[in-house]
């Protein structure tokens, strides 16, 4: 197991930093975003409603995930014909776009409804651009992986995002220490975004060190645009067991990181710094779990891992989130979200592999992203709106765990059904069923 987990030469280490570099920034908006969902409700969407501004900043924050399927479409196609390489770079650029839209525009008192328009055109070509970048990296790093090492690298993508809750975490403490309160919701959760814009130039260098892989470069033909959506339509059902699959990461990771500071202030009653303490540990034990959960997929296999934890899911995220809000305290939130933690980590750091690896190389980043897309535009990105919805409607503050089983059921459903759908579909340049089963 050691030689599993061992960090990869510095080759590897250099592939694995360039490529996670831009995943970094798209999931560092994403929560931040998410993080201040209050203050921005206040700039862009006030009202005598809290809990209606509340809800039109989520459903903004839900509707930059509706781009997402737009986006692996046409930009996985761009990436499937020309490259890795170049495809990735032009998802950073978007993505940097829509986020030095978010942080530069005026409030409501200055530009009426123009405001919010522009925050949500901000979030829209976030969405686009992101609808690929998932599907982009683990591509990537699936086809420069050592043989044997591909789930641990592949990892990596997701380990690059708790890099971003970890660095946005610790900024929202420092905010949150240095400003009163009343400066944060005014003006402080501009910060974030500013800094997100800053170190764009930096992680352009890095992105354009990345090389195209040796997978790519050999491969004789690349399929136009026309030929990459007849593949994928032919593949639908492999897609949709794969979206199946995608649906329980992408709300268990939505509610364990972008949720938790609003669940923690309005539900709880937790204080900003305890929400945001509690999403600083959820990023480490994310950050831990992923690549050693990759490994160990490596060596068990991807299927045992994803049937195992989606049990445990189902089993305990409703009496988690039952026991815990019956006994509201800063300990039991971070000893529930650590658990939710490990179970989503196990999880994610086979799922994303597997998915990369039963995908027909042709159009391994289309049918990847758009999977991952609609899943997370159908079910993830709506997580946080969806939550506060149910629990808003119900009176009952446990209703997260309701979701959170839904969501585990729907990743148990995929995983059954996908052994045998993988079947059908053959690799057209191998001639035989996928390298994942």
């Amino acid at each position: 197991m050691s030689n599993a987990i061992s960090a990869p030469r510095q080759g590897g280490a250099r592939k694995i930093l360039s490529v996670t570099s831009g995943n970094f920034l798209e999931m560092y908006d994403f929560m931040v975003f998410g993080y201040y969902a209050t203050a921005i409700a206040k700039t862009f969407f006030p009202g005598d409603d809290p809990f209606a501004s509340l809800m039109l900043t989520l459903m903004t924050f839900g509707a930059g995930f509706l781009m997402r399927p737009l986006g692996a479409i046409i930009l996985g196609a761009y990436i499937d014909h020309h490259g890795r390489r170049k495809g990735l770079l032009l998802t950073l650029g978007l993505m940097a776009i829509g986020t030095l839209t978010i942080a530069l525009v005026p409030g409501y008192a200055t530009l009426g409804m123009a405001a919010p328009i522009l925050i949500l055109l901000g979030r829209l070509l976030q969405g686009f651009s992101a609808g690929v970048e998932l599907g982009g990296v683990s591509v990537y790093l699936a086809e420069v992986a050592p043989k044997g090492r591909k789930g641990f690298y592949v990892s990596w993508q997701s380990g690059s995002q708790q890099v971003a809750v970890i660095f946005a975490a610790l900024l929202g403490l420092a905010l949150n220490h240095l400003l009163a309160k009343e400066a944060v919701t005014e003006w402080g959760w501009r910060i974030p975004f500013v800094v997100g814009c800053m170190i764009v130039p930096f992680l352009f260098w890095i992105r354009r060190m990345m090389e195209e892989t040796d997978e790519f470069k050999q491969r004789k033909h690349h399929p136009a645009m026309r030929d990459i959506m007849r593949s994928v339509a032919s593949n639908w059902a492999l897609v949709l067991a794969g979206m199946l699959m995608v649906v329980t990461t992408t709300v268990m990771f939505y509610m364990i990181t972008a949720f938790t500071p609003t669940f923690g202030k309005t539900v709880l009653m937790m204080n900003d710094k305890q929400s945001f303490l509690v999403t600083l540990f959820v990023g480490i034990s994310n950050l831990f779990w992923l690549p050693l959960m990759g490994a160990l997929s490596d060596r068990v296999g991807r299927r045992p891992l994803l049937i195992l934890f989606t049990l445990l899911m189902i089993v305990t995220a409703w009496p988690v989130l039952h026991w815990l809000v019956g006994s509201p305290s800063f300990n039991h939130l971070l000893e529930a979200e650590l658990w939710l933690s490990f179970l989503y980590a196990s999880y994610n750091g086979a799922m994303v592999v597997y998915l990369a690896e039963i995908m027909p190389a042709e159009v391994r980043a289309s049918g990847f992203s758009l999977a991952y897309s609609l899943a997370t535009a159908l079910f993830g990105g709506f997580t946080p709106a969806i939550s506060s919805y149910l629990i808003h409607a119900t009176g009952d503050k446990a209703m997260p765990g309701v979701w959170l089983t839904f969501a585990a059921v729907c990743g148990l459903i995929g995983t059954l059904c996908i052994g045998k759908l993988v079947k059908r579909y053959r690799y057209a340049h191998q001639g035989k069923p996928a390298e994942a089963l």
